[in-house]
């Protein structure tokens, strides 16, 4: 399939605006979204937890800045898998992918509707129609709005997560007999086993990295801009995710596996309650329904620019790659988000969270080996030196059985509706490609003149000239 004539999406993002919208899909109110599971889950050890999960991510956000770089265009994990395996897997990557997409921005939009009801004793679903009308307006409008609306949405997650770190902190200090203070990054009760466990279901805070790749079609010099914005999108969203757990590991420690299903999931209120009282709870669900709006504002855009890559390439309907050609947004796909968000509103929020983790590590786990496949197990490969090997061999290699170690940690429940999720996409599969006999669409990256510097800044129509400066025109990768 060529990229020549194929609709494409208005170039208008740089660094600044692509980390911003990173951190804020990731958003340091995540934290507080799984706060009373995993800390269930570790023991009270949620910090030691976000740094494995930090670590994992790391290695991974190297990997999808190494694919970026080589294929610039909208499709993340779908798009490197397709390139480096065949459409096939490709498809597969993306329907996945689909399932933390589609289920980020519901759980946000579930969770706004939740605290704003404890407030107002208004029916949770009036506020998530509500927001979902909201964030639909504001895609079909062009990411340019978001991402100047996501700057007043981080700049009041920064400010909630400054107040109740300092106020979880004087909590500690006037306590007798807390916890030490780097107590929560050790080993609790519940062993390495619940640790392990916990850092796959935080998996989904990190999905902000992978959601920037979606914007490779909107940026400039997404060459260069995209794997930078991956890298310091997911250390930045570890850090402030391990600074605002450790301080509320120090703050409180109730017995978290007497808890109810109810009281985790609002663990985050008894947080504010006893580290700011009333008025920082209060401020709490004012910026948490920001964040939500946020998150849930650049879930959608993610989501609907995978539906319009797979779109364009045949593996979805046709339909879903058409363009707003005025605002240069993908209008058919994000609609199509918003119906199938719209179809999901009444799921339990526990059941959501674990599937949005089985998709985000299966996608993670697939581009680590797409860099081992395109770069470093090919007879043209770009392992030439010390720094090639640890960019296409050693740092992948470590991702892969990272997040492939984090993906077997989720709980049999997950893993079985994940597997049936996968089961339905090798149906559709079979159906578009006639019982297998023909091969899945797949983009063609070869037919520019690679030596086409101009060109290959521009977009998806180019080959590709790699950092060791030889040509991979891709038309053979299968």
């Amino acid at each position: 399939m060529s990229t020549a004539n194929q609709p494409a999406l208005k170039r208008s993002l740089g660094l600044p605006q692509l980390v911003l919208f990173g951190v804020t899909y990731m958003t340091i109110v995540t934290v507080f979204t799984t706060y009373g599971y995993v800390s269930a889950e570790t023991d009270n050890r949620l910090p030691l937890a976000y740094v494995i999960t930090t670590i994992t991510m790391a290695f991974t956000a190297l990997s999808y800045g190494t694919m970026a770089r080589k294929f610039p265009v909208a499709g993340s994990a779908y798009t490197y898998s397709q390139q480096a395996f065949g459409g096939g897997i490709g498809f597969l990557t993306g329907w996945a992918t689909l399932l933390d997409y589609l289920f980020l921005p519901l759980i946000n939009f579930m969770l706004l509707g939740a605290y704003l009801e404890s407030v107002t004793g208004v029916p949770f679903w009036i506020f998530t129609l509500a927001a979902i009308a909201l964030v639909f307006l504001l895609n079909i409008f062009g990411v340019t709005l978001v991402s100047r609306v996501n700057v007043l949405i981080i700049a009041l997650g920064v400010l909630l997560a400054l107040v109740f770190v300092v106020l979880s902190f004087n909590t500690w200090l006037r306590s007798s007999g807390g916890p030490g203070l780097f107590e929560p990054f050790t080993v609790g009760d519940s062993g390495w086993t619940g640790i392990f466990a916990g850092s796959a279901v935080l998996a989904l805070s990190f999905l902000g990295f992978d959601a920037v790749s979606t914007l490779a079609e909107e940026t400039k010099d997404a060459r260069r801009n995209i794997p930078r914005a991956i890298l310091i999108t997911t250390l930045v969203g570890g850090l402030l995710f391990t600074l605002v757990s450790w301080a509320g590991s120090l703050a409180i420690q109730p017995d978290w596996a007497a808890m109810s299903t109810s009281e985790l999931d609002t663990a985050s209120t008894l947080l504010m309650q006893t580290t700011g009282g009333e008025l920082l709870m209060n401020f709490f669900v004012a910026v948490y329904v920001a964040g939500c709006i946020g998150s849930g504002m650049t879930g959608q855009v993610g989501v609907s620019r995978i539906l319009f890559a797979m779109g364009r390439d045949g593996l979805l309907p046709k339909p879903l790659a058409r363009v707003w050609k005025k605002r240069g947004t993908p209008v058919v796909a994000t609609t199509t988000v918003t119906v199938l968000t719209l179809c999901g509103i009444f799921l339990p929020i526990a059941e959501v969270i674990n599937v949005i983790s089985f998709g985000a590590l299966t996608a993670f786990t697939i581009v680590n080996l797409a860099v081992l496949r395109t770069f470093a197990f090919r007879r043209d490969h770009a392992v030439t030196d010390f720094r090639s090997a640890l960019r296409y061999l050693v740092f992948p290699i470590i991702g892969t059985l990272a997040t492939a170690w984090l993906w077997t940690s989720l709980s049999l429940n997950t893993l079985v509706v994940g597997l049936i999720w996968l089961a339905a996409g090798v149906v559709i599969l079979a159906i578009v490609t006639r019982g297998f006999t023909r091969r899945a669409p797949k983009m063609d990256f070869s037919e520019a003149d690679p030596s086409d510097n101009a060109a290959a800044a521009a977009g998806p129509s180019t080959g590709y000239i790699d950092q060791v400066g030889e040509d991979y025109p891709f038309r053979d990768a299968r």
